[in-house]
């Protein structure tokens, strides 16, 4: 059963959404399957119809399950879909893993997606950026600017927990989904990114997930994992049973050394 929202400012926003998109003829979407893209997918759905392309990476630093996510719901809306295969560990720069990794990564990805927009005659992307993330450090917005990869959220003024808020009143599965970000960003800059790197960090996280610590990130030191979870679990997953089993697990997969970071992770954006 769908939420009714009464916040006058947040109807605002979204009235202020599907006016943006309803000023283009087609539009594609870089769609990633998280919160903000599956919402700005289903808005602009709601607003163009069948005039809409969803545009899925699928490459090395992006989770398979994620990917696989996106498929789902796209398939269950009944929007046309294209999932791309990206090989961005063939670009050497990106695998220097400089603080401008993201720019590098984003710039291969959205050129990759104008393409296919254009080979479906369709002459703007848009993507799920957010008011929040223009005060984070993301160097990956620079690169959908200088390609002309339009922002529908900002312009509409909406912030991480109005997509949130307005996300659940459409019931969309992803209203409380934790926060993604691609597997690089588990690998400090500086290190040399490489595909068995991201392949540990990948499986060592479906470990832990898998134990129902569904917020978590592993932070990949060479052979040390050291495991963020939200703070108010980190007495469970230092549990002797639990840690005994992420610890095991996390061996045969490579790490030699398990550190729970007691820190924790905190998702941004999650209070609606």
């Amino acid at each position: 059963m769908k939420n009714v929202i009464k916040n006058q400012a947040l109807l605002k926003k979204k009235e202020n959404l599907d006016l943006f998109l309803n000023k283009f003829r087609s539009l594609a979407v870089a769609f990633s399957g998280g919160v903000d893209s599956t919402f700005l997918l289903a808005a602009a759905q709601a607003v163009l119809q069948d005039r809409i392309l969803a545009v899925t990476a699928a490459s090395p630093v992006h989770p398979e399950h994620e990917t696989e996510a996106a498929r789902e719901f796209a398939k269950k809306i009944g929007v046309h879909h294209v999932v791309i295969n990206i090989p961005v560990l063939d670009n050497q720069e990106f695998l220097k893993n400089s603080k401008q990794r993201c720019y590098i990564c984003k710039k291969i990805i959205l050129g990759e997606f104008i393409q296919i927009a254009a080979d479906h005659d369709i002459k703007n992307l848009v993507h799920g950026t957010n008011l929040d993330d223009l005060n984070d450090f993301r160097p990956g917005n620079a690169a959908a600017e200088e390609q002309g990869v339009l922002s529908p959220l900002v312009e509409a003024g909406m912030t991480k927990g109005d997509i949130r808020a307005l996300s659940r009143s459409m019931d969309l599965p992803t209203w409380n989904m934790p926060a993604m970000a691609c597997l690089a960003t588990r690998i400090p800059y500086g290190t040399p990114i490489t595909d068995k790197a991201l392949r540990m960090v990948e499986k060592s996280e479906n470990v832990i997930h898998e134990l129902g610590f569904t917020n978590c990130r592993v932070r990949h030191h060479g052979s040390t994992a050291r495991i963020e979870v939200e703070k108010d679990r980190i007495e469970k997953i230092l549990d002797k049973s639990t840690f005994n089993k992420i610890s095991n697990k996390l061996n045969i997969i490579g790490f030699k050394t398990i550190l729970i970071d007691k820190n924790g992770y905190i998702p941004s954006g999650l209070k609606v």
